[in-house]
């Protein structure tokens, strides 16, 4: 891609952050139907790779993982509101152990650069998750939205960035 289309592809990620911050409502149960698309396409793949399965406990594989799929995504697809709640426990979850399993590691990394940065963004994930399950449910109608958009912002701010870098020598090749 040249600078140009990079630098509008960052802008529109950064614009599309802007509306998800202002409305993270809709923004949540826009994510939720995508991830309900998206479950139920990669359950139509299980069983695409069912047939492609060599093995007999790939077979079985694919079709659990398939089902499973299917099933998720219709229930996000049918229960939005369900889907969101769903979603954000799992979000909070995912935010605690990844917390925890940060600290745990930067306090084996004591006598290092990398103890009191890794510590720090332990901390703050597992803050974060207290903030989700103590004011839960009542978090579920803004997270999703919230998260979706600090990703796009900072996924336009660096795209915008990469679009001003000289590209490297391969470019010539």
């Amino acid at each position: 891609m040249n600078r140009t289309l990079w630098m509008v592809v960052g802008v529109i990620s950064i614009l599309g952050g802007v509306f998800a911050f202002f409305n993270p409502l809709s923004a949540s149960f826009a994510a939720e139907q995508l991830a309900g698309f998206v479950f139920l396409l990669v359950g139509i793949l299980q069983f695409v790779a069912l047939f492609r399965a060599h093995s007999t406990i790939g077979k079985v594989l694919a079709a659990i993982g398939g089902v499973l799929g299917i099933l998720i995504g219709i229930e996000l697809l049918q229960n939005p509101l369900q889907g969101i709640l769903t979603l954000t426990m799992v979000i909070a979850i995912l935010f605690m152990a990844t917390g925890i399993v940060r600290a745990v590691v930067a306090f084996g990394l004591r006598k290092t650069v990398a103890f009191i940065p890794l510590l720090i963004s332990g901390l703050i994930s597992i803050a974060l998750a207290i903030m989700i399950f103590t004011s839960y449910p009542q978090s579920a109608t803004y997270i999703i939205g919230v998260l979706l958009a600090v990703e796009l912002i900072s996924n336009g701010i660096s795209l915008i960035m990469y679009s001003r870098v000289q590209p490297p020598l391969i470019r010539n090749i």
